[in-house]
């Protein structure tokens, strides 16, 4: 007599119990679980705030400012991004100076930085009435630092970089404990780079790719996107997804394949993975030119 076993249901980890806190946001009150921050609650309650340097698994650098709120009874504007929620606490998103803070923040970085791969930010500058031109010609016009060039994985841009520091900390010990790149130079030099500014080929880049996940601007981005954008070819709405499982090893990480014209043309992972948090290897992120090899 053949015994059939029956599948062991695998335990859901809900985590420990946290208590709400209570606060007054935009006039509403909001609940939310503590520890969380402002940034958190406007989420929850469905409230655009815009944000650059913010990463949903990195820890805040407070670095663009582009969130900030007005916070009662402070004297400066709050980054919503790393502010937590206290008890109590009276929060304003669009106030007048609020508004226009961000709208300064909008034009210094437009003016300086080219922004023109960067998500949400046109829409920001209408929305704001920002008017980078007061500030120098629009940086996006006028060219900037060549990119690097000098693997067949991913192009450097530093023209697009912010100075968010996001690919920095996933480098480091946020993420990867790499530590191939770090800040380098001071003011108007001030820039991401490897150690004597070599080639990436010479640092310590394992070429994991999880800086190009974290980049806001697209300062970082794969070589096939790069030459696409080149070509004039590269076009999000005509790309699908598909979320699959990474067949290299067992760890179970999940890709999630970008796909034009039925060609893989770059791999991310969801944030929301617990396997991977957003992370993947080199094979996981830029193993995939095996998948459709036709020859």
């Amino acid at each position: 007599m053949t015994t059939v076993s029956k599948p062991v249901p695998v335990p859901v980890q809900l985590g420990l119990p946290r208590r709400l806190v209570e606060f007054t946001l935009d006039d509403e009150p909001v609940r939310v679980p503590e520890g969380s921050t402002i940034l958190d609650a406007c989420e929850a309650a469905g409230k655009d705030i815009p944000t650059l340097c913010y990463g949903d698994t990195l820890t805040p650098k407070n670095a663009c400012r582009v969130c900030v709120v007005e916070v009662e009874g402070a004297r400066t504007l709050a980054p919503a991004c790393s502010r937590k929620a206290e008890p109590g606490m009276t929060v304003r998103t669009d106030t007048e100076r609020a508004r226009h803070s961000r709208k300064i923040v909008l034009e210094l970085l437009a003016s300086s930085v080219d922004l023109s791969t960067t998500p949400h930010v046109a829409g920001w500058i209408r929305e704001y009435g920002a008017e980078p031109d007061r500030f120098g010609p629009d940086a996006a016009t006028v060219g900037g630092r060549a990119p690097k060039v000098d693997n067949e994985l991913y192009v450097r841009d530093y023209s697009k970089c912010i100075m968010c520091y996001k690919c920095v900390d996933a480098c480091g010990d946020q993420w990867q404990n790499s530590f191939a790149i770090a800040v380098a130079g001071r003011g108007f030099d001030n820039t991401i780079s490897v150690e004597h500014d070599a080639p990436l080929t010479d640092s310590a880049c394992v070429y994991c790719g999880n800086c190009i996940e974290v980049c806001p601007t697209g300062a970082l981005s794969f070589k096939t996107e790069f030459d696409m954008r080149e070509a004039g070819t590269w076009d999000e709405d005509a790309q699908t997804e598909a979320t699959t499982i990474c067949a290299y090893c067992g760890v179970g990480c999940n890709l999630t394949l970008h796909v034009q014209d039925n060609e893989i043309v770059k791999v991310t992972s969801p944030h929301d993975n617990p396997v991977t948090h957003g992370n993947l290897c080199i094979k996981g992120r830029f193993g995939f030119q095996h998948v459709q090899n036709r020859d």
